[in-house]
């Protein structure tokens, strides 16, 4: 890919329409999400947005990549906390705001933290992979941060202006800390992958629940990786939970990535499930079948090849509209898009729990 702006990236920093202290109006009408219809001939249940990227990998002066990032509407349009690398390739987390969830103002500056937890423990500044969900009257960020290693950090903001650290949420190390968007049987719940320092070579999904966001615990299995024994091979390696788990009437649908082991490295894929909505540690429906791998240009070639990342998803229930963000080869963002009933039904009709 040209290491310069693509169009979309270009809109990005030029946009002046979108900028933080615009924003802060809660209850505003909310905005429709980014929608495109299935492209004629294409039978697939997920399908990619057109002029992808949606931010290509320079939006701002030497930034290398914006990738892996999280999208909430917010007031009369959307909040996103992005990752973006500079030339040190070290990531922090940076705001944005957009109208219509496709063109998007960055800010340039990094978020900054009104406090910093801890009881003389060192925490670190790297942040990447955040998630943002909007939990009752505040905003919740979780984050892969660190203390002694990789683990989930968690702030708040009611504004997108000022953001509160809270302890981190486990024990290193862990990785994909995805919460719930309400309480069930009156606790929190949040989807983790524990791993290693490294760049693990395992990962099965596991869920815990807190009753203050402070205190975790009753940690279980959701899915492990595998399936080689059902002649499944793309989330064989590692697989973790993607976008906030969206509430449908069959059940918590959990969109999360797969991880394929070749002689190349790891391929990076999108795939789903359905877990039971009142009890999410159980999981009524696993597709078998992915449902985005990287093919397209963007997804192939980049700063990692080969990944599609699914982090955030904007529903529209009454519309049966699904917008997925996802990074694609460590290096972009990009959208796609699927009939929530359609994808709910392709999950059903070739379920394989194992």
């Amino acid at each position: 890919m040209p290491d310069q702006l693509t169009p979309a990236g270009a809109t990005a920093l030029a946009s002046s329409k979108t900028t933080g202290p615009a924003r802060g109006k809660l209850a505003a009408s909310p905005a429709a999400i980014p929608w495109q219809e299935r492209p004629a001939g294409v039978k697939d249940v997920v399908w990619r947005h057109s002029a992808n990227p949606v931010i290509g990998r320079r939006p701002l002066p030497d930034v290398l990549g914006i990738y892996n990032s999280a999208v909430v509407p917010f007031g009369d349009g959307f909040a996103a906390v992005f990752r973006l690398e500079d030339r040190t390739r070290f990531p922090r987390l940076h705001m944005g705001w957009s109208d219509d969830g496709l063109q998007w103002h960055i800010e340039p500056k990094p978020i900054v933290f009104d406090n910093r937890p801890g009881d003389g423990d060192e925490i670190s500044d790297y942040a990447y992979d955040p998630r943002v969900v909007k939990l009752e009257d505040k905003y919740y960020i979780t984050w892969c941060g660190g203390t002694n290693g990789p683990t989930i950090s968690v702030a708040t903001t009611t504004d997108f202006q000022r953001f509160t650290r809270l302890d981190n949420a486990f024990l290193p190390h862990n990785r994909n800390g995805v919460l719930f968007p309400r309480r069930i049987d009156g606790k929190y719940f949040m989807l983790s992958r524990p791993s290693d320092n490294g760049h693990t070579p395992f990962g099965d999904i596991y869920i815990s629940q807190s009753p203050d966001m402070i205190h975790w615990g009753r940690h279980r299995k959701v899915m492990g990786r595998g399936g080689d024994e059902h002649g499944l091979w793309w989330q064989r390696t590692k697989i973790g939970a993607g976008p906030v788990p969206i509430e449908t009437d069959d059940g918590w649908l959990m969109i999360y990535h797969g991880v394929l082991d070749t002689c190349n490295g790891f391929v990076y894929h999108m795939g789903a499930a359905i877990l039971d909505l009142d009890e999410p540690w159980k999981v009524a429906y696993r597709c078998k079948n992915i449902l985005l791998a990287p093919e397209a240009d963007y997804e192939v070639f980049g700063h990692v090849p080969n990944v599609v990342f699914p982090v955030a998803a904007l529903c529209d229930q009454e519309q049966d509209r699904l917008a997925v963000y996802y990074g694609a080869a460590d290096t972009v963002t990009c959208l796609c898009y699927s009939r929530l009933s359609e994808l709910i039904s392709y999950i059903k009709d070739n379920s394989l729990v194992f």
